[in-house]
């Protein structure tokens, strides 16, 4: 099969270069420097440093080219979250037959809360075929074929059919499931509850607290989706509880890691500076409160990292705050 992956950050390299081992794959860049690079290397040293790429994955920074390859294959969006509506646009209008659409995207539209389906359905009406692949993946490790899960998501039967054919291997397995919505919630709202308990660990409340914060992360998750459409079982399968656990408690974690850095006293934009790579939480962790909020849905610990992301409470009011709540039954 013929794959088109658009943008060669972590993510979308490791996963073109899996996907490079059985099909024509081509990962496209949007900096020439960049693909100067890796094809000289074969390694794409500022997102993926140390993982050689195969020799049979192409590498080029021509758009035309890279949706002139995936017409009759596949097209996998791996840009950030921002990007994302550019780039569906971009493929629709291309013209001849659109390719059926994947994105890796996880997060939230920060200026209009819209998750991605809503995004393409908004931007690029006229791309029928579309879906999302989500789940617990650190990309060095996918690169290095350690083993993992994903989940390919949407109600297009065939659409998900073909990313297992393309995707699934020996050492990546992928599922399927109709509940696109459900899918995206979960890819959005961990990085979210990554912050949190990175903050959590970085102030030394224990396990016991980081256990609390991902069990009641994932009642926030289960709630806010369920609000939007999706299935209160997809948040226990790969792209809720399976993501959720990685990102909050894995040391890969960007997310992670800006919590971690917010509990010492550092200041965001430092933070931001010192990652060098897209946090997704930091965005969207506002988006996710401003629609919960338009949707009636409590969601007190995403309130609380927004605030301290804000700088509106420091990490240890933030936790009186949550502390503090009156009792309730659980749910």
């Amino acid at each position: 099969m013929k794959l088109a992956f658009f943008g060669a950050g972590a993510w979308g390299t490791a996963l073109a270069a899996s996907a490079a081992e059985r099909n024509d794959t081509l990962l496209w860049a949007r900096s020439e420097a960049q693909c100067v690079q890796m094809r000289a290397s074969r390694i794409n040293r500022r997102y993926l440093d140390g993982v050689a790429l195969p020799a049979a994955l192409a590498i080029d920074s021509d758009m035309g080219a890279a949706l002139a390859h995936a017409r009759g294959g596949l097209a996998v969006i791996a840009t950030p979250m921002a990007a994302l509506g550019e780039m569906l646009s971009r493929i629709a209008q291309a013209g001849g037959d659109a390719p059926p659409v994947l994105w890796l995207c996880k997060g939230l539209e920060h200026a209009s809360a819209r998750l991605p389906n809503e995004v393409a359905r908004a931007d690029a009406p006229g791309l029928a075929r579309v879906g999302v692949l989500s789940g617990p993946s650190f990309a060095i490790e996918v690169a290095r074929g350690q083993p993992s899960a994903l989940v390919a998501a949407s109600t297009d039967a065939l659409l998900c059919e073909a990313a297992v054919e393309a995707l699934h291997s020996d050492a990546l397995r992928i599922y399927t499931s109709d509940d696109a919505v459900g899918v995206e919630v979960g890819g959005a709202v961990k990085n979210v509850m990554a912050i949190a308990t990175g903050i959590a660990d970085g102030l030394a409340l224990g396990q016991n607290a980081r256990a609390a914060l991902v069990t009641r992360g994932l009642a926030e998750m289960t709630r806010f989706g369920v609000a939007l459409g999706a299935r209160a079982e997809t948040f226990m399968g790969l792209s809720g509880l399976g993501d959720l656990v990685l990102t909050a408690t894995g040391d890969l974690s960007r997310n992670r890691q800006v919590g971690l850095m917010l509990a010492r006293g550092q200041a965001l934009p430092t933070i931001l500076e010192q990652l060098g790579h897209v946090a997704e939480g930091v965005l969207c962790a506002t988006a996710v409160n401003d629609r919960a909020q338009a949707l009636g849905v409590e969601m007190p610990i995403t309130q609380a990292v927004v605030q301290v992301l804000q700088g509106q409470a420091t990490p240890m009011q933030a936790l009186a705050q949550l502390m503090g709540r009156s009792a309730r039954a659980e749910g």
